[in-house]
């Protein structure tokens, strides 16, 4: 298992960032929160985890330990695979994933693009025992905000992050344009809090 990665950042795309470790160039896949917090040219280290299939090792990549915990954590509720269980953590903190499980928060599950009702009643009874309880409150800004800060471009993160959940060209602009207002009372808007935002607001349409 790869456990994590360190080295400078050499690339980064709308799902992907490569880090050049020993000369080689390692693409990881993380959400969109994770790749806020990188800068091409600087040094970054990720918790990772490695999926492997038949056709193919797919490195995924996080912000920290909690993060990568929770993603092999939730990947244990059938019908849950690696890219599911990363679009839960784009839309959800690792706390928040908890305490909507603890609560049976069927709403907040479903915001994630893939979980229908059923399922996410499915992840609440499959993961109680699991997922242990939240560590603190869901709107630490510890947790949801120092991490994610991007200093521009929050517009072209949260338009990636929309199509790579499988949301439509127009769904993603529609939604972009709905939050501007919330993202211009902050000068460095937090780019995940903005794309739980744009998530509420499809939801909604």
């Amino acid at each position: 298992m790869i456990a994590s990665v360190s080295g400078r950042v050499a690339a980064l795309g709308p799902d992907t960032a490569v880090v050049e470790v020993g000369g080689l160039g390692v693409a990881v896949i993380c959400t969109p929160g994770t790749l806020a917090g990188l800068r091409v040219g600087t040094p970054a280290t990720l918790a990772t985890s490695l999926v492997v299939r038949e056709d193919a090792l797919t490195l995924y990549g996080f912000a920290d330990e909690d993060e990568r915990a929770v993603f092999e954590q939730v990947q244990t509720v059938s019908g849950i695979g690696p890219r599911l269980a990363q679009a839960m953590l784009a839309v959800h903190s690792p706390d928040a994933l908890r305490r909507a499980v603890a609560t049976d928060d069927l709403v907040a599950l479903t915001a994630v693009p893939g979980i229908g009702r059923k399922g996410a009643q499915r992840l609440a009874l499959e993961l109680k025992d699991r997922i242990g309880p939240p560590r603190g409150s869901v709107d630490d800004p510890v947790d949801l905000t120092t991490r994610t800060r991007g200093t521009a471009g929050w517009e072209s993160q949260v338009h990636s992050a929309l199509l790579g959940l499988g949301w439509s060209v127009r769904d993603a602009d529609e939604a972009v344009a709905a939050i501007a207002p919330e993202a211009a009372v902050e000068p460095t808007p937090d780019v995940s809090v903005l794309l739980r935002s744009a998530l509420r607001t499809l939801s909604r349409a």
